[in-house]
């Protein structure tokens, strides 16, 4: 049991199967458009979780903890957490505007959603533009200053510590926008 435990893509895995299983149980029943959109939306909420929960991470964990940790122990932080921390960061912001993108397709309401003009979906039309600015603040400006930041890609001392402040003040904003996008969220259905 260990060695599994000890597994992450084994734990994924397993759980993907239960997930499976659980919507094709046949104590489910289904209208035909109702799978789709049953499994868009879990794709959804599983990326969002990974997205935001890590903004939250960086901003109420690892950001204030930082110049708290001595010296000598910075790198385990900036050359191993940090990266493969990004690395979800940024594919969660990716998927999880892909998949809400998708879900408002199957649902019919993309394009009233996106032009802001029909008030029964203005709401999550918000919480969508939002979601767009953020994934773009991510891909734009935090991932290309943390590369130089945390010395990825080569930077002087100077532009490490600006690139450090930009994506610090980026990853805020994030933070800052992503309470009104998720109250957009919750309050679309």
């Amino acid at each position: 049991m260990d060695k599994f435990f000890t597994n992450l893509h084994a734990v994924l895995g397993a759980g993907l199967v239960l997930a499976i299983a659980l919507l094709l149980s046949p104590v489910f029943e289904y209208a035909p458009n109702t799978i789709a959109i049953t499994v868009f939306q879990w794709l959804h909420v599983f990326f969002a979780i990974t997205w935001i929960g890590l903004l939250y991470y960086f901003n109420f964990v690892q950001i204030p903890t930082m110049p708290a940790i001595p010296a000598e122990l910075k790198p385990g932080v900036s050359k191993y957490i940090a990266p493969k921390a990004l690395f979800f960061f940024r594919w969660g912001a990716v998927f999880t505007v892909l998949t809400g993108l998708t879900l408002a397709q199957l649902y019919g309401e993309l394009h009233s959603a996106m032009s802001l003009m029909d008030p029964a979906t203005r709401m999550i039309g918000v919480g969508m533009w939002l979601a767009i600015i953020m994934a773009a603040n991510v891909w734009f400006i935090i991932w290309p200053n943390q590369k130089k930041a945390l010395g990825i890609v080569p930077a002087e001392d100077a532009a490490k510590a600006a690139a450090a402040k930009m994506a610090m003040m980026a990853s805020r904003t994030n933070t800052m926008l992503s309470i009104p996008m998720l109250l957009c969220m919750v309050a679309f259905r």
